[in-house]
């Protein structure tokens, strides 16, 4: 190792902090207050949400006056827009009501408008991730096979829908003397992987599932896969958050005591 390269251990911890300070941001995870589907608001009115929301052919349109103290783009709005789905983060999104955050998404063709609201009680009352510190038995060696084209699967969400969730291909790795292999999505951007996964702490020791990030595949598709970096899904920090459930194969039949394992103060059962 060089002089300059840092450990393990010392590269986990950061890692772990980063995450901590990321979802406790002002326009963090813990900061959604509400997603709001407007197929269930046929008169455009969402509650506590100001101006006038309706879907488009083109996207969400918002017709708003100044009362609604709404601005786009940092500039006070009064009129109507056609809004596509708002790509930055919340933090930069482009609607705003005083210090609140409104983020327009869309999801297999259904729109919604995010609140995300820095005074939000989830963010009061966060006191930290419960998280097991870096063991090296979790970090092994693994192989990303790519499909040669997307596959999607029908998987039950956390608000009780079924959507699809895209495929890219299977990781696969040896843990415990045992092969095992996880159906990975790929960034259409990075290349990098990503992978919602069960485990047999799940809904006892740490939430029921979690999402495994093991990064970018080398050209000959190895990648080292470090469970001690599984990470809670956004459905962990606020129930507003629609996330997929692992889908079928993704449940490892041993424990992963590693990674974030829970939100501090939570209880064992359930989450």
């Amino acid at each position: 190792m060089s002089a300059d390269a840092e450990d393990p251990i010392t590269a986990w911890k950061r890692w772990h902090e980063h995450r901590v300070d990321t979802v406790s941001a002002p326009y963090g995870p813990l900061a959604l207050t509400g997603t709001f589907w407007l197929a269930d608001y046929p008169e455009g009115r969402i509650p506590a949400v100001p101006g006038r929301w309706r879907a488009a052919a083109g996207g969400v349109t918002l017709t708003a006056g100044p009362e609604d103290g709404i601005t786009l783009d940092g500039e006070p709005f009064a009129g109507s827009a056609v809004l596509a789905a708002d790509e930055a983060p919340p933090s930069h999104a482009r609607l705003a009501a005083g210090e609140v955050r409104l983020v327009v998404i869309r999801r297999e063709g259904d729109w919604a408008v995010r609140v995300f609201d820095p005074a939000a009680p989830g963010r009061a009352a966060f006191t930290g991730i419960e998280a097991t510190p870096y063991d090296p038995a979790y970090a092994v060696p693994g192989h990303f096979s790519p499909y040669g084209e997307d596959r999607t699967v029908q998987v039950e969400n956390v608000d009780g829908r079924t959507r699809g969730l895209g495929l890219g291909g299977e990781l696969s790795f040896s843990f415990a003397g045992a092969r095992h292999a996880l159906r990975v999505a790929v960034d259409e951007e990075d290349g990098s992987l990503r992978a919602v996964i069960g485990d047999a702490t799940g809904g006892r020791s740490s939430y029921r599932f979690r999402f495994l990030k093991p990064g970018i595949p080398a050209a000959d598709g190895s990648v080292t896969v470090d469970l001690s970096r599984v990470q809670l899904p956004p459905c962990a920090f606020a129930d507003h958050f629609v996330c997929p459930f692992p889908p079928p194969g993704n449940t490892l039949p041993f424990e992963i005591a590693a990674g974030e394992r829970r939100l501090k103060g939570a209880l064992a059962s359930g989450i």
